[in-house]
């Protein structure tokens, strides 16, 4: 808005030129205060001093600056780590939903075994070797994962980014504190034209007295951009923190998957990697998980079951549902 008035308005200044000047020199008046921007006034002691108020003219394309600046981290992040991240987040989310239908289908087969087999033992084999012994793996997804956890690129982008943002965000709020404490309180000054050949003209006044037009806009517009600038920092530094903890909430619930056992194996290190960041934007993009839901219901299910402590998977659960029993039964 402000880039917006200096090219449609040019010059944002009015003076008060004495009633006998001509229409020509009040717009001379005007241009050569506005060129100068220069406050002449007095302090305490009588004494002549002079304040630049070109901070004012160049306003506007300092706003320009701080737009191109707050847009390069996204530039930063759009090009270096987007395209890694979304293949990343391709691929685990289509091996977690395999990994749940891969469960699903382990009961169909176990539930066809125990209808087809007249010995029993030949079901409790199926299911313990699914329980204990792993009956399907994903070496490619911990794999994957593990090579993520000792991976740092994503992670060095995410903290750079971060750091841009609140450097930016911090450097615009002192601007605009700077300009309000020392210039956004003065939209009026005195203006000095008697130099060159016009100091002998006696009809000048030494001083003409000038007003900033738009003023009151350029207030506004800084006291809202900083007031932005300054509800974003906490959320940049909180978006930061989270890369200093694991969400346990979302590995937690996957542990319900065979094989898929992340905490439980303690394979959890120093969460500021890239596997930290990938779990960060899994959970923004819960929606594309269509396992999560299910998994989350099952384990909800979980709690509220009484011998919950014979269902440690997946597969433990739906055997249950299925109608069959999750323990052996003992023989006398």
């Amino acid at each position: 808005l402000s880039f917006t008035l200096v090219l449609t308005l040019g010059l944002q200044i009015s003076c008060f030129s004495p009633t006998n000047f001509t229409g020509k020199q009040s717009a001379y008046v005007d241009t050569a205060c506005w060129d100068s921007l220069l406050h002449h006034g007095f302090d305490a002691e009588g004494h002549a001093v002079t304040k630049s108020l070109w901070v004012l003219k160049v306003f506007p394309y300092s706003l320009l600056v701080v737009a191109v600046l707050m847009y390069m981290p996204y530039l930063l992040w759009r090009y270096a780590a987007v395209p890694a991240l979304h293949s990343d987040l391709l691929f685990i989310i289509d091996e977690l939903d395999k990994s749940y239908n891969r469960s699903v289908r382990l009961v169909q087969h176990m539930r066809k075994v125990q209808q087809a087999s007249a010995e029993p033992e030949r079901f409790w084999e199926e299911y313990e070797r699914a329980r204990r012994e792993r009956y399907f793996e994903f070496p490619l997804l911990e794999r994957y994962l593990t090579c993520k956890q000792h991976a740092h690129s994503l992670v060095f982008i995410y903290i750079l980014r971060s750091l841009l943002l609140l450097l930016f965000m911090a450097a615009t709020c002192l601007y605009l504190v700077f300009l309000h404490l020392n210039i956004f309180f003065q939209d009026e000054f005195s203006c000095s034209i008697k130099t060159g050949l016009l100091q002998v003209e006696p009809h000048i006044p030494p001083l003409i007295p000038c007003k900033l037009v738009f003023f009151s806009i350029f207030q506004l517009i800084s006291l809202s951009v900083g007031g932005v600038y300054v509800l974003l920092i906490p959320v940049v530094i909180y978006n930061a923190l989270q890369l200093c903890q694991w969400d346990k909430g979302l590995l937690s619930v996957y542990e319900m998957l065979p094989a898929f056992d992340l905490l439980s194996r303690k394979m959890l290190t120093c969460p500021v990697n890239d596997l930290n960041v990938i779990l960060l934007f899994l959970r923004a993009n819960i929606s594309e998980l269509t396992s999560f839901g299910r998994l989350n219901a099952v384990s909800a299910l979980r709690e509220a079951t009484a011998n919950k402590q014979d269902i440690d998977t997946v597969v433990d659960f739906m055997t249950l549902l299925a109608g069959l029993e999750t323990t052996k039964p003992k023989h006398h």
